[in-house]
């Protein structure tokens, strides 16, 4: 494992790269012999330096929950960040490119908890009982890490590859609709760029919630009521620049439009 004073550093590297928009060196290059704890380690420094910052913590993210982005990436579970109140957008918003770096949109649903969630045993059914809402939510990613040869040790590292969410208006109960198949149609000015259905994600949205819950049990902690879950994207990420006008069509949960400036 890394020692702590590599970590500090690198996660001080990632903080100064998120203030200046910027792109460092990749991990895995520089300390083949990082592990996912060491990973893991960086990003909850980072974390706790935003918190003392004064940034608000309002909820996770979860990516990799799809199959083929796990093979793709060489990793066998999902992963998950950490998600500020300055990085949530409503649907209209005007998102300032110069923020991020290696810009990308994924399709996903969030879900706003009611009640605390707590492993070991978190299951699919007590993840609903716990989910107040679920909402239609496009995920920015943002890397600050070099892109090419990054592994999930880069990725999670630089918290996941988490940038900002813009949350769509409608919102839904679980008992209200099946979930499974919230469709998503991404377009790009116009032109019709990725299909999915929420089903992608581990077979149902809220898998990935209680497999988070069960997750932080392992280190002591559980989800809060209110946190925020965004449960991980059931399309492949599209590239975006500024002047790019995006739109996706949730069907019954409604439509997300941002534009990038």
């Amino acid at each position: 494992m890394l020692s702590p004073e590599v970590i500090a550093q690198l996660a001080d590297e990632l903080a100064e790269a998120d203030r200046t928009h910027g792109v460092i060196p990749r991990i895995t290059a520089r300390h083949p012999e990082a592990t996912v704890e060491d990973s893991y380690a960086i990003q909850g420094r980072w974390r706790d330096g935003m918190l003392a910052s004064g940034r608000r913590l309002v909820g996770r993210k979860i990516g990799l929950t799809s199959k083929a982005m796990q093979q793709a990436t060489g990793i066998s579970e999902p992963d998950y960040g950490v998600m500020f109140d300055d990085t949530v957008y409503s649907s209209g918003a005007e998102i300032a490119v110069d923020r991020f770096s290696n810009v990308r949109i994924e399709v996903e649903l969030a879900f706003v908890l009611k009640s605390p969630l707590e492993g070991p045993d978190c299951t699919l059914d007590d993840a609903l009982a716990a989910i107040d809402h679920a909402v239609p939510a496009l995920e920015v990613l943002n890397s600050h890490i070099e892109l090419e040869g990054r592994t999930i040790v880069d990725t999670i590292a630089d918290n996941a590859a988490y940038g900002a969410m813009v949350l769509g208006d409608v919102r839904k109960r679980p008992d209200e609709i099946d979930l499974r198949w919230v469709p998503g149609v991404l377009s790009r000015n116009g032109e019709i760029e990725e299909t999915g259905v929420a089903a992608g994600v581990l077979g149902h949205p809220a898998t990935g919630v209680a497999w988070l819950a069960n997750k932080f049990h392992q280190h002591g902690a559980r989800l809060e009521a209110g946190e925020i879950i965004l449960a991980g994207s059931f399309t492949r990420p599209m590239w975006v620049q500024r002047g790019d006008e995006v739109l996706c069509d949730y069907g019954p949960m409604g439509k997300i439009t941002c534009r990038f400036v």
